[in-house]
């Protein structure tokens, strides 16, 4: 069937300003590649010289310190099982592949989610921009992560980064705009200034939303740090995708429950850590 309206070549603009971009941001997307490719590399090289015992038994006494006894149990347990199933390598490496993609959105994702709540014009311009990105399948955040930076660890985490940022920007910004008016006016009343106002009432109040924030990015990069291994991010995800590569169902089943553990495990820790900061 012909159209007589002209196609709009989103494809076309959208290709052109990738190659424009990866040109003109070359000499950065290459330092930046060198330099998280480094950390990881360190990172993940000194984990791995820990014995395991030890980053088991580290694990279990920050779960007792947040939570109690039970979770401290069933951290050791998860991760003694992680070891016994001699996944614990790809184990560290997703884990460091997470905790950095985390830092990064959280670094970002913070301030981004503050000015919106603080401007209207910040928020009409960040609110549809979430939406957005939250309702876009994260397959297509690898597409214009390998132009930049190549495949490897490095696109995984930019990917990361860009699928799992959301939730701390709207949450963030959702639990200063929900800090009640009465404490802000006798903050006001006070004398405080717009950052003290920030910083000693609406962050503090906002804090239990903050985290739910941080806790749901920390399980999105974990699912994006999986699915990027098909760009060469290793880990846990490359047990899974070559276990679907040569259809060994025993091996995928068990990738699959090893990430099940850590996500569980990482759930749990942040979950605990949420429920301490809410104010009483």
């Amino acid at each position: 069937m012909n159209w007589s309206v002209p196609r709009i070549p989103l494809d076309d603009w959208c290709d052109a300003a990738l190659d424009w971009l990866t040109t003109a941001l070359s000499d950065v997307t290459r330092a930046v590649s060198h330099t998280v490719s480094d950390w990881i590399a360190a990172l993940t090289a000194l984990l791995q010289l820990v014995p395991p015992p030890v980053v088991i038994l580290a694990f279990g006494l920050l779960a007792w310190r947040v939570s109690g006894w039970r979770l401290a149990i069933g951290t050791m347990l998860g991760f003694a099982l992680l070891w016994n199933l001699r996944l614990w390598d790809p184990m560290i490496t997703t884990l460091v592949m997470v905790v950095l993609s985390t830092a990064a959105s959280i670094a970002i994702g913070l301030p981004l989610g503050i000015a919106a709540a603080l401007s209207a014009r910040t928020w009409r311009i960040v609110a549809p921009t979430m939406d957005m990105a939250q309702t876009m399948p994260s397959f297509v955040y690898l597409i214009p992560a390998i132009p930049f930076f190549g495949l490897g660890p490095v696109s995984a985490c930019f990917a990361t980064v860009i699928f799992a940022m959301p939730p701390t920007i709207r949450l963030t910004a959702l639990g200063i705009l929900q800090v009640p008016s009465e404490m802000t006016e006798a903050a006001d009343s006070f004398g405080t200034t717009r950052m003290q106002k920030l910083f000693k009432v609406q962050l503090p109040l906002a804090l239990p939303t903050i985290m739910a924030g941080i806790n749901q990015t920390i399980m999105l990069s974990l699912s994006m740090v999986v699915i990027a291994a098909m760009i060469g991010a290793g880990g846990l995800g490359r047990e899974v995708w070559s276990a679907i590569q040569r259809l060994e169902a025993g091996r995928g089943f068990q990738a699959g429950v090893a990430i099940a553990v850590l996500a569980i495990i990482l759930d749990r820790i942040t979950q605990q850590v949420s429920r301490r900061v809410q104010p009483r």
